[in-house]
């Protein structure tokens, strides 16, 4: 670790609260067999986060950044993901944006909880793809592991603020028979703002499918819905 880091490193962990870090714990599924299991925390809140991100972005390389995503504290790999959509965001060239778009890739195994992949997928591999192949999103959610496959869901967040559904729906329907809850909430949210901006392409969407797929699944997509369709859709009656 270099003197930046451990810079970093000490900044964070100046801010710790080992009572907020029990509740991170609990919160973020870490027991045995869960899906955070083993992850380690110092209870930082997200704000502090956000603060020190913009305090450091500038400061720390993306080598460095590649080896923070890699640290067993949850709040540091959150935090290194927020600095990476900083360097991303504030890029001064195609060049660095693609460097940045590797770190992501090259570290998606350790981008490993909702709040890490919901803070960074739209904002950085989603936006590059808006231009390019975006059907490295269907490998994604082949893949069989949880986390990478958030990733793909989320990363089409970006076409639905651009208009585009497509990504959205293809991966909605790999994903259709998913049978973690993350992955359940990940699409049926999805399907919500692609409803937020096109009511009938969610619902013709819905339509032949709402029935067979996961209850939270469609809680998510149908919660802005008026309340006698919502109750339609739940009751099975559309």
């Amino acid at each position: 670790m270099n003197k930046d880091q451990a810079a970093f490193i000490k900044a964070l962990q100046s801010y710790e609260d080992s009572e907020r870090a029990i509740h991170s714990l609990r919160y973020f599924r870490t027991g045995p067999g869960e899906y955070g299991e083993g992850d380690k925390f110092w209870g930082l809140t997200v704000p502090v986060q956000r603060s020190l991100s913009r305090e450091f972005y500038r400061k720390l390389s993306l080598a460095d950044l590649h080896q923070l995503l890699k640290h067993e504290v949850h709040e540091v790999r959150l935090c290194t993901v927020m600095m990476l959509v900083l360097k991303y965001q504030n890029a001064n060239s195609v060049e660095i944006r693609a460097q940045v778009v590797e770190v992501f890739m090259d570290s998606m195994i350790y981008i490993n909880n909702w709040d890490l992949v919901d803070t960074c997928a739209h904002l950085i591999l989603g936006d590059w793809l808006l231009e390019r192949d975006w059907r490295v999103l269907k490998d994604l959610a082949q893949k069989d592991h949880l986390w990478t496959q958030r990733i793909s869901v989320i990363s089409t967040f970006a076409f639905i603020r651009k208009g585009i559904y497509q990504p959205s729906l293809e991966i909605a329907d790999i994903l259709l028979n998913h049978k973690h809850d993350l992955i359940h909430k990940a699409v049926g949210w999805m399907l919500r703002e692609i409803g937020n901006k096109d009511h009938q392409i969610e619902y013709d969407f819905l339509l032949p499918r709402y029935k067979s797929m996961p209850r939270t699944m469609l809680r998510y997509a149908i919660e802005k819905f008026d309340e006698p369709v919502r109750q339609a859709f739940l009751k099975g009656t559309v």
